[in-house]
């Protein structure tokens, strides 16, 4: 049984990590602004440097085995037709680069001491396709956001080579969580396959069972056809 930490359980990804990792028996350990079911819920604002602090002291000296950063957050109309990134307001733009890149950042360095203590520590990041190069999408923030993540990972890894944590991003297209599902069948998404969560799961199961010698960079799920 291992101790598993997923930031941003409430929903989405996240919320399908925590319902599974737990049916499987782990020690799962939620994170997010909303409750959490399935877990030891620890409510955190990402977006405040207190949020990050209040995790730290809700931990104290406890081990991680896995830390799984699934928060992520976009533009406001940033899948629908409306959308328009001249309009996206400064506000906006930081709160997505403190969600998405800031956060993760100090997190990891906050919680390293944490990762340590396990005997294979991992620390899981769910990037996107559009931040890998020459793809990107309409929404600045976000992509930016998700290609500065895997710079900071890359980084992170020569920073904390002590702790000897194997540092992966998961870089998937569209996942289908319910809110995707919904969001095609009512329309506010193009008609399209998106990325089994299962897929996303088996990522992850496969990484954290590598021995502690290895690790993988990026992980990239692109959809068949969209």
């Amino acid at each position: 049984m291992k101790t598993i930490l997923i930031v941003g359980s409430s929903r989405g990804i996240g919320e399908e990590l925590t319902r599974y990792f737990s049916d499987a028996d782990h020690n799962v350990i939620g994170v997010s602004r909303s409750p959490s079911k399935n877990c030891e819920w620890i409510s955190a604002d990402l977006s405040a440097l207190d949020g990050i602090q209040k995790i730290a002291d809700q931990l104290g000296e406890r081990r991680i085995d896995t830390l799984i950063y699934s928060s992520g957050i976009w533009e406001d109309e940033g899948f629908s037709d409306d959308f328009d990134f001249r309009k996206s307001k400064y506000a906006e733009t930081q709160r997505i680069m403190q969600v998405n890149l800031v956060a993760p950042i100090e997190l990891t360095k906050t919680l390293a001491p944490n990762l340590a203590r396990s005997s294979n520590p991992r620390a899981i990041y769910l990037g996107a396709i559009s931040g890998l190069e020459n793809i990107g999408s309409e929404q600045v923030a976000y992509a930016a956001s998700k290609f500065g993540l895997r710079g900071a990972i890359q980084s992170l890894r020569k920073a904390l080579t002590l702790e000897s944590i194997g540092f992966t991003v998961i870089n998937p297209g569209n996942v289908g969580t319910e809110e995707v599902l919904m969001d095609i069948e009512e329309g506010r998404m193009p008609d399209q396959a998106p990325i089994p969560i299962s897929d996303i799961i088996t990522s992850i199961e496969m990484i954290m069972s590598l021995s502690k010698d290895v690790e993988i960079g990026d992980i990239n799920l692109s959809q068949k056809s969209i």
